[in-house]
C-alpha cells in the first residue's frame, strides 16, 4: 500500500511537484522575473525581484512553517516550468491559500491545472485542511477557467480592488471545500 502511494505522491499526469534545489535557482529566477507573470501574481507593485531576493526567499522555505512551496517539473524531461504553493495555513479553522506561477511558454497547455489538481490532492490527503482558498484577478480568465476545472467556485468578487493597466479591476475570491473535492 505504501509503495502504491509513493509512486503517485506529488505526481500528476504530466508534472511532478518537488523541492526547488539550487541547481534550478536560475530557471526559477527566469520564470519569476517575466513581467507578464509578475502582473498576474499578486496585488503588489510588479517590481522585478533581484536574484538575491529570490535566493533568500527559496533558502527561507521550510516545512517547519505554515506553508509549502514546490517546483513544477515536466515529467518527461525533469524541467522546472513553474512553482506552486500553500500559504496562510490556518490550523484552527482548517483553511489555506494556494498560488501558482508558470513560465509563459507553459501556460495554456494544461500544466497549471495538472499541478493544481496534484497540490489539491496533497492538501486534502496529507494536511488536515477543509477549505482551500485563492484570489485571482478578473482579467485572468484563463486562470479562472483552470481553477474551475479543479473544482473551485467563485465565492465573491472584490469590485475594482486592483489597479492594473491604468484602471481598476475586480479580484475573484474562490474556494474549494473538502466535501466538494470528495464528491468530484
Amino acid at each position: 500500500m505504501i509503495k502504491e502511494y509513493s509512486e503517485k505522491f506529488l505526481k500528476g499526469k504530466d508534472i511532478v511537484l518537488k523541492e526547488i534545489t539550487a541547481e534550478y535557482y536560475e530557471d526559477f529566477f527566469l520564470i519569476e522575473n517575466v513581467s507578464e507573470s509578475r502582473l498576474l501574481m499578486n496585488d503588489d507593485t510588479p517590481y522585478p525581484p533581484t536574484k538575491s531576493d529570490l535566493e533568500k526567499f527559496l533558502n527561507g522555505m521550510s516545512s517547519d512553517h505554515d506553508g509549502y512551496l514546490f517546483g513544477i517539473y515536466r515529467k518527461e524531461e525533469n524541467k522546472l516550468i513553474g512553482s506552486i504553493g500553500v500559504s496562510s495555513v490556518n490550523w484552527k479553522n482548517s483553511t489555506c491559500d494556494v498560488g501558482i506561477s508558470l513560465g509563459p511558454d507553459f501556460q495554456g497547455k494544461g500544466y497549471g491545472t495538472d499541478a493544481m489538481k496534484t497540490l489539491i490532492t496533497f492538501i486534502f490527503n496529507y494536511l488536515n485542511i477543509n477549505k482551500i482558498k485563492l484570489n485571482v484577478f478578473g482579467f485572468n480568465q484563463r486562470a479562472i477557467r483552470s481553477y474551475e476545472k479543479c473544482g473551485f467556485k467563485t465565492e465573491g468578487i472584490l469590485r475594482e480592488e486592483l489597479f492594473r493597466f491604468g484602471k481598476f479591476n475586480d479580484i475573484y475570491a474562490m474556494g474549494l471545500l473538502r466535501s466538494e473535492w470528495i464528491q468530484s
